[in-house]
């Protein structure tokens, strides 16, 4: 792991940060790519994977990660919890997993004769979900509350989760025997849906190479990663994110391409105005990303299928024709006018 101070950006002073926007822009853009160079030394040939998970980190929302078995999903969630400095929890979603072995429960307690609150691994920065449609639906719903509204409700009392928070679930989407469909009303509380493939010829050498100089044969590691941040300076990003300057014509743009997904030919089901939400929001944090002055339409572009594949449902038409929705969103990102600014 490349641990040496090139990888260490310079603190941002909260006091400025919002006194001299383009100056704390500028420093964010220096510790994101930070952030981004240290995760790329842990998860090798997955670049665009990791501009994605923090393009949703810096626009507070929630990922769910698609993709066959071994290629790093865990070890992605571990490398960020570990840079970003916040706590981080693991729940492995099996079929006997119960609401409150995610969200927590009460116990009596002996000692007292009352009954005291037990908090469960919800209650942490950064969740990672490990297969959650192993689960069902009544599992899966335990983490509704807690995506929306940052809360859980425990015994009726209404109990905040630390800041910042980020669930990231992973689902392979090969093996489908055994498991539950996430409900429309989960699907839409994740952010973006990525979809992780193999890396490419020269990103697997290295990362074969890299492995088997490891102690453990099979993983790499990311206990000498050094935080590259704090939990409160996550936050200080998520706002400057949030007022990256965006035209009105930009922020249109975004929502004609969600309307366009409910009266398009093959879409069965389009976006909701959730699906508008995250795309003004990922297009201001994705211009963060790159160290940008302001959202561009590719910005928005960029995200665009990301928020809205698991958003949309084809027809029975098109998916006997053995179309992806991924194929559907290309036809439709290139047929909706982006304006020139």
């Amino acid at each position: 792991m490349n641990t040496t101070s090139d990888l260490n950006p310079p603190a941002i002073d909260l006091k400025k940060s919002f006194d001299e926007p383009g100056a704390a822009r500028q420093r964010a853009a220096l510790v994101v790519s930070a952030l981004k160079q240290n995760l790329e030394q842990s998860l090798i040939g997955q670049s665009a994977v990791i501009n994605d998970v923090l393009t949703a980190l810096l626009a507070a929302g929630h990922v769910l990660l698609e993709g066959v078995p071994g290629l790093g999903k865990t070890l992605l969630v571990r490398a960020l919890a570990r840079a970003i400095g916040g706590a981080f929890a693991r729940i492995q979603f099996t079929p006997d997993l119960m609401p409150s072995d995610v969200t927590g429960h009460a116990v009596y307690d002996n000692q007292s004769g009352e009954f005291k609150l037990r908090k469960g691994p919800v209650f942490t920065n950064l969740l990672l979900a490990d297969e959650i449609n192993r689960a069902p639906a009544k599992t899966q719903a335990a983490l509704l509350e807690v995506m929306q509204e940052h809360q859980v409700t425990l015994e009726g009392r209404a109990l905040p989760v630390p800041q910042p928070f980020m669930v990231l679930a992973t689902q392979n989407p090969i093996e489908q025997e055994g498991t539950y469909p996430l409900p429309e009303a989960e699907l839409d509380r994740f952010m973006l849906k990525l979809q992780m493939d193999y890396p490419d010829a020269a990103g697997e050498l290295q990362m074969v190479q890299q492995v088997t100089r490891s102690a453990k044969a099979d993983m790499l590691e990311v206990t000498e990663q050094t935080a590259i941040l704090q939990a409160s300076d996550l936050i200080t990003l998520q706002q400057i994110a949030s007022q990256m300057p965006l035209d009105e014509q930009v922020m249109d743009y975004a929502v004609r391409i969600a309307r366009a997904t409910r009266s398009w030919p093959g879409l069965l089901l389009g976006a909701g105005p959730r699906a508008s939400i995250a795309l003004v929001c990922c297009g201001r944090a994705r211009a963060l990303l790159r160290g940008g002055d302001f959202v561009l339409p590719d910005d928005i572009k960029a995200c665009a299928p990301a928020v809205l594949r698991h958003r949309v449902r084809l027809s029975p038409e098109l998916d006997i024709e053995g179309l992806s929705a991924d194929q559907v969103l290309a036809s439709l990102l290139e047929q909706v006018p982006a304006p020139r600014l």
